[in-house]
């Protein structure tokens, strides 16, 4: 009994604490890049949902990879709006991620024939299940998906703000000429605050099962003193900024402060 009364408390808790917590504003700033404004930066980077499905556009690093079903879309959209804001052109090598940020460079291959070719991110799509990208006409013309139609690719980011590094740097997105911000290292997110540790372990046992947390992510408890006594911290860490803090934050409608602990 008093187990059940105890992660009843908790419950109460967490909802009380993070009720009257206020959010924190992030520190970075979106600027203007060559294609794609600040404004369409930060709105192209929230959640947003599509045939009744919700995507959540992430930060991604140099050399990160992704594989699926590619696709091409051409004339039926040339000279139409994309989602940065630029207008649609079938001739550029660019194309459609669901949640990459804008700018962002990536060589797709073509596992299927050993085609290759580098494409920029200046759209969201394709909301087909099982494709992760939608290259443009010029772009899925070398890597012969106007003949196959669809080809299973992999995808690897190779740069950002429309330009190709050449150096090893594994810095997020958010790092990049695309978005300016102070970049440290273990930003985090407040779960819950408890004055009992039960409170604490459970809050941080439903909020794995849920999320399904995985590296470089983690869930701690971390212990802490005021005034009143012991307080138990449960902190959701491993955000290399706060900028990708807030997203996570923000996508799932979370209301805990973002800090540095």
């Amino acid at each position: 009994m008093y187990r059940y009364l105890t992660i009843g408390v908790a419950l109460l808790e967490i909802f009380i604490i993070q009720g009257c917590l206020r959010d924190v504003e992030p520190a970075a700033t979106y600027e203007t890049t060559k294609f794609t404004s600040a404004a369409r930066h930060r709105s192209t980077m929230r959640c947003y949902t599509v045939l009744g499905r919700t995507y959540r556009p992430t930060f991604v690093k140099v050399g990160q990879k992704m594989r699926g079903i590619a696709s091409w879309y051409g004339p039926n959209f040339h000279g139409k709006y994309t989602s940065n804001g630029e207008r649609y052109n079938m001739y550029a090598k660019t194309a459609a991620h669901k949640t990459w940020p804008m700018d962002t460079m990536v060589r797709v291959t073509n596992l299927q024939n050993g085609r290759s070719t580098v494409v920029r991110i200046n759209d969201r799509g394709p909301f087909v299940r099982g494709r992760v990208i939608d290259c443009s006409y010029a772009a899925g013309k070398e890597l012969g998906l106007d003949k196959s139609g669809i080809a299973k690719v992999e995808l690897e980011v190779v740069g950002f703000a429309g330009k190709v590094t050449k150096s090893s740097d594994k810095s997020v997105a958010g790092s990049s000429t695309a978005l300016k911000q102070i970049r440290l290292r273990d930003f985090g997110i407040q779960l819950g605050a408890f004055r009992r540790k039960e409170g604490a372990i459970e809050t941080k046992r439903r909020f794995v099962a849920k999320e399904k947390i995985r590296k470089p992510y983690r869930v701690e408890i971390r212990k802490a003193e005021d005034k009143n006594g012991t307080l138990y911290r449960v902190w959701l860490l491993g955000f290399d900024t706060e900028e990708a803090a807030r997203v996570y934050r923000e996508c799932r409608g979370m209301n805990g402060p973002i800090v540095r602990p």
